[in-house]
């Protein structure tokens, strides 16, 4: 396994039309590209979601912040609904 601890890699996305640059840490854009796979969407139709997602909450983080959590946040889920078919 590749190291976790590596320094972001800024790749380009098209969000509406409009090319823009997000800076993730090689495991993010990972998991961001597993996501997307597993939702049959390209990874700029994910990312353009998550961006509707981001800008409509109360305090909207930055895009690559927003991101991070939206994958936290889906893989504590992932996790959660495996310990309950468990138990």
């Amino acid at each position: 396994m590749i190291s976790p601890y590596h320094p972001p890699v800024k790749r380009s996305v098209e969000i509406a039309g409009h090319k823009t640059s997000i800076s993730l840490e090689p495991l993010f854009w990972d998991l961001l590209r597993t996501a997307a796979q597993d939702e049959g969407v390209p990874i700029n139709a994910l990312v353009a979601r998550i961006d509707v997602e981001r800008i409509a909450s109360p305090t909207p983080p930055g895009l690559a912040g927003a991101l991070r959590l939206w994958l936290a946040a889906r893989f504590a889920a992932r996790g959660l609904r495996s310990t309950d078919a468990e138990g």
